[in-house]
């Protein structure tokens, strides 16, 4: 794609909790033709999510948590998602595992990696890793919750693997990364 892509101007609108970019380019159709397009990228930086599963007991450890945009788009109550973080300077293994202890409160063991896919290519320039661990109650090493440093107010969940499932389809949970992981999960080991 290299030689269909010509960077025309590159315009940063906003340098704040992310990195947002006006990019203009010529861009090269299929059928030969030029033209210019105008778009916008945000760079908050790439990710990973992980769903523990405990297969004695069926059970999954999500997180309830307040997310802004999805307040303002209509959505009131907090959101029911799988951990995740920002990877800031860690590897995507490193990152999960930490955020694992600080928002679950829980020692993964046997961290396993999916796929790394981009969450919204239209726009966003995030790639999000996703991964799946066993637990058990053992594993447990504190009460979790998130830091209250960075603005985390996080209620840690413990649901059956099917009701998990069945809070899909009923609208409970609406984060696409926790469907993903969930539906994932359930093809495989439910």
């Amino acid at each position: 794609m290299e030689d269909r892509i010509r960077i025309r101007s590159e315009e940063i609108l906003s340098d704040d909790w992310a990195l947002l970019k006006k990019t203009v380019f010529d861009y090269q159709r299929r059928d030969g033709g030029w033209e210019t397009q105008i778009r916008q990228t945000y760079d908050r930086g790439d990710g990973a999510v992980i769903l523990p599963f405990d297969p004695e007991r069926g059970t999954v450890l999500l997180v309830q948590q307040f997310r802004f945009p999805a307040y303002v788009t209509g959505h009131k109550e907090p959101l029911i998602e799988a951990c995740a973080g920002l990877l800031d300077a860690d590897d995507p293994e490193t990152c999960i595992r930490k955020e694992a202890e600080e928002e679950l409160g829980y020692r993964l063991r046997g961290v396993k990696h999916l796929f790394t896919p981009y969450m919204s290519p239209g726009s966003l320039t995030e790639r999000l890793s996703f991964f799946v661990a066993d637990y058990t109650p053992a594993d447990r090493i504190s009460e979790g919750g998130g830091a209250a440093d960075e603005g985390e107010d996080i209620e840690v969940l413990e649901m059956t693997l099917d009701d998990a499932v069945a809070a899909i389809t009923d609208g409970r949970i609406i984060d696409a990364k926790t469907i993903i992981l969930l539906q994932h999960l359930k093809l495989t080991r439910g």
